[in-house]
């Protein structure tokens, strides 16, 4: 039997810094006692508010370089006979990271950021059978940042969040996300899930006030 999960990886943000303008102005004197001449100069930095999200592969780290890349990574397991059902916790393979594990960054300015997890429902075989989503869990574990990305839950048919709090209203947190099946139950023979079929897509979405 092979299981397969696709994350979805949604990758979008800008960061641009833009100096508007600066104004000057002089300012002559003249005469036979101590003199004392000013002038002044005003200076404004625009910031725009932006917020970047990668799962998977993509461009772009917690430092930068942000970029929008489409491609989705698929995490995949294909359990034994033997392991089938056996209660043994399976790492899946694939991912950016390879083994089963996802890059996840998210980078914000403007305030807290909800994060959350979205599916249609369970994986399917397409004839009837399903395994639940509550049989995958994403470990969260440190990578680069000094608050490590929290991953929201998985969950058939449903939204999950998480907050992630800002410091000075900058979100800037990492992780290396690790997806494992359960494998407490022993499903019917099939294929679950694939390429955006059969309940396999997972959707990530950050969101900025």
């Amino acid at each position: 039997m092979r299981i397969s999960l696709a994350v979805g990886g949604l990758v979008a943000a800008t960061a641009l810094l833009i100096p508007q303008y600066s104004s000057a102005e002089s300012n002559y004197q003249t005469g036979t006692t101590a003199l004392t001449a000013t002038a002044h100069v005003d200076f404004q930095i625009t910031i725009p508010k932006f917020l970047f999200l990668r799962v998977g592969t993509g461009t772009g780290t917690a430092a930068g370089n942000f970029a929008t890349v489409a491609t989705v990574d698929q995490i995949t397991w294909a359990p034994t006979a033997a392991q089938v059902g056996n209660g043994t916790a399976l790492t899946g393979t694939g991912g950016d990271l390879t083994g089963g594990t996802e890059t996840a960054v998210v980078v914000a300015n403007n305030g807290n950021v909800t994060l959350s997890s979205t599916t249609t429902g369970p994986l399917s075989d397409g004839a009837g059978d399903t395994i639940s989503y509550a049989l995958i869990t994403t470990t969260a574990a440190h990578n680069t940042t000094t608050t490590t990305l929290a991953a929201p839950a998985l969950a058939n048919g449903a939204t999950t969040t998480v907050t992630l709090t800002a410091v000075n209203k900058i979100v800037q947190q990492d992780a290396k996300w690790t997806y494992s099946y359960a494998n407490t139950v022993t499903p019917p023979a099939g294929t679950y899930g694939g390429v955006n079929t059969n309940g396999s897509r997972v959707t990530y979405t950050a969101s900025l006030p």
